[in-house]
């Protein structure tokens, strides 16, 4: 019976998620429901996520993490870092709470439900990843201060490589083994290679000097890019062995990109900020993808810890967003500013917390937290956003670089 109800599933649930993408007030949820299509093709048909050609999909799990993170990288600007030296005090504030609160907040709630050490493992380390890029949209959806949103998830990321295996070390080594360097080479691979590698490409992309738009400079750097790639693929050895994935998929993108601007917008004369609309659908196909191979892997676990760990879900992410705005108010912020530093630490990078279960625990089981944090993340934070949006703080202005950074 299952099996012919469930194609009828998926379908209805693909075209539900389309019918979202189609509305400017619902789109926000559209990212859930695609979630729901690949969680519910993977349980029903695990075979489809689990090799092909022989290979096991989890090998793809970091490539895509690292797209993902190039695409981060390309919305942002050596500006979003400047920031830092404007508001100091809020960034350090919504520092100190995004990597105390939310780790202590899942090693709570991981004894408290007394999980088995792997799934527990993997509640501390959704809590100890850094804020994700759709933080950005969801402060941009509540009218809260953007810049400060965007420049947050920047410093974050960077200091993700020391944050979140220190925290992984003091909270979860008692569940699994933690290897501090090990992890913290592998975020560098995974996280900041690709990441700088979008700084780069967001110069050469939104540039306004005149050589961005020569085709000899577009089609010279693209060219260079793309060997160095190859290079680092077939040459890369001894210390930057373990960077070497990161450095590969960097270039490559950061070619690719180059070289679609030469025929985009050079020969082409195509639309403007075309990358801005296309690297968001990849984003999000990728984690849709990551999730899927997870699950199918892991559906038995997921039956029988499925409700807890949504209840875990549900708790770990209202702490954030509680602990984020009053820490932020007590600190003496501004309404604008609580309400940024709230959705930042209620919100964490979940595709990197699954591939770091995948990859450097080696535990499809703790990949299982981050696989349902996840979408609730994106369900409460698009609800928080919509209320925050009817009620805007008094002194609310849209500044053009906040849109843009959105």
């Amino acid at each position: 019976m299952i099996w012919s109800v469930g194609p009828l599933v998926i379908a209805l649930l693909a075209a539900l998620a389309v019918l979202l993408m189609a509305s400017r007030r619902l789109r926000t949820y559209a990212f859930t429901v695609w979630v729901f299509v690949f969680v519910a093709a993977s349980m029903l048909y695990p075979a489809a996520f689990g090799t092909w050609f022989g290979a096991d999909l989890k090998i793809l799990i970091v490539p895509l993490i690292q797209v993902i993170m190039f695409g981060m990288g390309t919305t942002l600007s050596l500006a979003d870092f400047g920031r830092v030296l404007a508001m100091p005090w809020p960034v350090l504030v919504g520092f100190v709470l995004q990597f105390s609160v939310m780790p202590c907040v899942g090693f709570a709630l991981a004894t408290a439900f007394g999980f088995e050490p792997e799934i527990a493992a993997g509640v501390v380390l959704i809590g100890s990843c850094p804020g994700g890029v759709a933080s950005n949209v969801m402060a941009y959806l509540a009218r809260a201060n953007v810049a400060l949103s965007v420049t947050m998830t920047a410093c974050s990321t960077l200091v993700s490589p020391l944050m979140t295996p220190l925290m992984m070390k003091l909270l979860a080594g008692q569940y699994v083994p933690v290897d501090f360097w090990n992890m913290m080479l592998e975020i560098c691979n995974m996280i900041l290679v690709p990441l700088l590698a979008g700084l780069g490409a967001n110069r050469v992309l939104y540039g306004r000097q005149p050589r961005w738009r020569r085709v000899s400079v577009l089609g010279g750097v693209g060219t260079i890019s793309l060997a160095a790639a190859a290079a680092a693929g077939w040459l890369g050895a001894g210390y930057l062995t373990g960077i070497r994935g990161g450095l590969v998929v960097g270039f490559l993108m950061f070619g690719v990109v180059v070289l679609a601007k030469l025929v985009v917008d050079v020969l082409l004369h195509g639309p403007e900020r075309w990358m801005d609309k296309a690297l968001p659908f990849v984003s999000m196909f990728g984690i849709c993808f990551i999730i899927g191979i997870i699950t199918a892997r892991s559906a038995e676990s997921l039956r029988t810890v499925g409700l807890a760990l949504v209840a875990a879900a549900i708790l770990h992410n209202g702490l954030g967003y509680l602990f984020g705005y009053w820490g932020a108010r007590l600190c003496r912020l501004s309404e604008w500013d609580c309400r940024t530093v709230a959705i930042e630490v209620g919100l964490q990078n979940g595709g990197m917390a699954s591939a770091l279960a995948m990859n450097t625990l080696q535990s499809v089981k703790a990949a299982l937290a981050p696989a349902v944090f996840g979408p609730w993340m994106n369900v409460s934070a698009s609800v928080l956003a919509t209320w925050w949006r009817r009620r805007p703080p008094k002194s609310w202005v849209v500044t053009r670089p906040a849109c843009r950074s959105a």
